[in-house]
């Protein structure tokens, strides 16, 4: 794969609009979604704020997010500390469906952060954070999104994201589409996305239910002649599992006594720093 750019962790959103609602449509593609109402649906989808920044989010159950793992490194490579990471569900121009602290934050131990801002596309492949909540979010607040685990068939592709000037509501594409997929699990779109759009899930529909693809991950530099406009994401089934399996051995371990504070996966005892650019 070419070098490609990690978009930087500024907020992003995904959601559609409901059937029947004509929204116009700007010069790059994008609806505005720029009524509360336009999310209904995408509660699940909600802005991650970092100290220093902010990525986008997505429920996959009641009390954990998906996130790209970038989003949650500071400048120097070390993982930020939970506490200073915030969920907001559905965020729409300052309110939220929801908003809950993060207790832990589950990086992929494949990923590797480079402080330099580069980092290979097999690297990307890893570039998947878990985020389990202090306190689980109500089906009637939003309700969580499954894994994609299928067939493309060529199908299309919806992204739905915050990014840079946008950072307040969502913007919709509705139909874009896979333009190669790779052995290793790396997935190319011709999706239109932007400063702001990382960790933004990518939607496919299969059986009628709208379903997690990938998330973003990266874009194409200026200078990569003939892939201009290619966005990148990984394939999620194997990665989600190995991050559950994270968890779920964090749960079994004996519960550290009152004042002591546990080092969660990756996570290195420094303080945390804002978001960032990352160049693959």
């Amino acid at each position: 794969m070419s070098v490609v750019r990690l978009l930087a962790a500024l907020a992003l959103c995904l959601g559609v609009t409901l059937p029947g609602i004509a929204l116009a449509q700007d010069m790059n593609g994008l609806i505005p979604m720029q009524r509360r109402g336009e999310i209904l649906g995408w509660e699940a989808v909600g802005r991650v704020d970092l100290p220093g920044g902010m990525c986008t989010g997505v429920l996959i159950a009641p009390d954990v997010a998906l996130t790209a793992a970038h989003c949650v490194y500071d400048a120097r490579g070390d993982l930020i500390p939970a506490r200073g990471i915030l969920f907001r569900a559905g965020y729409y121009r300052g309110q939220s469906m929801a908003d809950r602290r993060v207790a832990a934050v589950y990086a992929h131990p494949n990923y590797v952060d480079d402080i330099s801002g580069r980092v290979s596309g097999a690297s990307m492949v890893f570039d998947v954070a878990l985020l389990r909540l202090a306190a689980p979010i109500s089906s009637s607040e939003a309700e969580p999104f499954g894994i994609f685990d299928g067939t493309l068939d060529d199908l299309p592709v919806t992204v739905v994201s915050y990014g840079n000037g946008r950072s307040e509501y969502l913007s919709r594409q509705s139909e874009c589409a896979v333009l190669r997929r790779y052995a290793a699990g790396q997935i190319v779109f011709d999706c239109n996305v932007t400063y702001g759009s990382s960790g933004a899930p990518v939607f496919a529909r299969t059986q009628g239910r709208i379903r997690i693809l990938a998330l973003v991950s990266a874009i194409a530099e200026e200078q990569d002649v003939g892939r201009q406009g290619e966005s990148y994401g990984m394939a999620l089934p194997e990665r989600v599992a190995e991050l559950k399996a994270l968890m779920r051995r964090d749960d079994a371990l004996p519960k550290v006594t009152t004042g002591a504070r546990r080092v969660q996966v990756g996570q290195r005892m420094t303080a945390p720093g804002g978001a960032r650019f990352v160049r693959p």
